[in-house]
């Protein structure tokens, strides 16, 4: 038996595993106290906790526990690690190169800090939405300070060259940070291989709780140092203060550990859903495109637009499947994608993208049922389409002279 409804939105956020939570709640009624505080056995066993999820979050990205700083989620560690090294390093060079189709929370920083007088370059990607290692090796200056590319797109799933990108920038000397959120647990990844400086990453889209990050900040060859944003006792080696959510972060360890021991069989199984479900839409209805690269993608991720439909029409056509548009409401206007515009994806089309996230509790028979829900809400909106009535007569739009009223 399904249940209704079906949750396909885990690009978004993911709901808390079962596991992790268990492993929470002594850490708000048994063992409360604060991490910070060193005089009694209530401090000891918080900040003990705090050590052990430490190394959990560093053992799946390759680092070492010294160089995890907690934050309260992925903006907050973006915020830091950008604008800690604009204000760090600003006498070294005022220059920044990231990505058209980087997450808001990297993007707005960067303007940020455009404002305040640096130069950031903004690459643009392929109709796949990749960058490549040349893009940025041309895009380099003295000035360059830092490069922020993620791991993977939050909305096409398309994961980037991380490692040729590190190996570029170690070799010129320039710090290299990650917006790695969608990419851990899902993909391995390991910052020495790489050669990443710094590394974003949250809990809450690997199956543990909201409103607790990380910012993985390199300590040798070369030890990156950054200004802090939030000043107050000093705590995270002055880079971060505040008191530690203890709940949050042994959650956020156990996640970290149950992805590493189970993304050799979790991402294949993805995978095979994904494309049951790519090929089960695709076998059934003409005119849908792909967004975002054939097979250098995430492997819950499924971006796809549907010709010929309105993708808030055909959501409210999907009441019982939670997925995303493509078009995210702005005010009163009704913007695209921008990361779809950066692909040459027409008006049209990215107005008519649907977003399509698989994840740990997702199931064969919810895909199936998704399938059958997709197919059939897209041909009913098709239905009462005149432009898909004209389409199938083989006139071509394009060329279509609308008379003004």
């Amino acid at each position: 038996m399904i249940k209704l409804p079906i949750y396909m939105d885990n690009n978004a956020t993911t709901r808390t595993d079962p596991r992790v939570v268990e492993a929470m709640l002594p850490y708000f009624t048994e063992i409360y106290g604060n991490a910070a505080s060193r005089n009694h056995a209530f401090g000891w066993a918080a900040e003990e906790a705090v050590e052990e999820a430490r190394s959990q979050i560093a053992a799946l990205i390759g680092a070492t526990d010294k160089e995890i700083i907690f934050t309260s989620g992925a903006t907050e560690s973006n915020n830091l690690a950008i604008k800690g090294v604009a204000a760090m390093y600003r006498k070294k060079g005022n220059h920044l190169i990231t990505v058209a189709t980087e997450h808001k929370a990297v993007i707005d920083p960067c303007k940020r800090l455009e404002r305040d007088g640096f130069q950031v370059t903004f690459l643009p990607v392929d109709h796949d939405g990749r960058v490549s290692a040349d893009q940025v090796a041309q895009a380099l200056t003295d000035k360059t300070i830092l490069v922020s590319i993620m791991a993977a797109n939050n909305e096409i799933g398309t994961v980037h060259p991380i490692k040729e990108i590190g190996q570029l920038c170690k070799q010129k000397g320039i710090l290299f940070h990650t917006d790695a959120v969608q990419a851990v647990g899902k993909i391995p990844i390991d910052v020495e291989e790489m050669g990443i400086d710094l590394l974003s990453l949250t809990a809450h889209k690997i199956y543990g709780p909201k409103g607790i990050g990380a910012l993985y900040v390199r300590r040798k060859n070369p030890r990156v140092r950054l200004d802090p944003l939030i000043d107050g006792g000093g705590h995270e080696r002055g880079m971060r203060s505040g008191t530690l959510p203890v709940p949050g972060i042994v959650g956020f360890g156990v996640a970290c550990d149950l992805a590493r021991k189970e993304m050799p069989t979790e991402s294949p199984r993805l995978l095979q859903l994904r494309e049951k479900l790519r090929l089960g839409i695709t076998g059934q209805l003409e005119d849908v495109h792909l967004n975002g690269h054939p097979t250098e993608r995430l492997p819950g991720n499924l971006n796809l637009s549907f010709a010929f439909v309105e993708g808030e029409g055909l959501m409210m056509g999907m009441k019982d499947v939670a997925v995303s548009s493509g078009s995210a409401c702005t005010s009163a206007s009704l913007e695209p994608s921008y990361v779809l515009k950066a692909l040459g994806v027409g008006d049209e089309l990215a107005h008519s993208s649907i977003r399509f996230g698989l994840g740990r509790f997702s199931t064969e028979e919810e895909v199936d049922y998704v399938i059958d829900h997709v197919v059939s809400a897209v041909r009913k909106l098709r239905e009462m389409s005149p432009l898909y009535e004209m389409h199938k007569e083989g006139i071509d739009l394009k060329t279509v002279q609308w008379a003004a009223h």
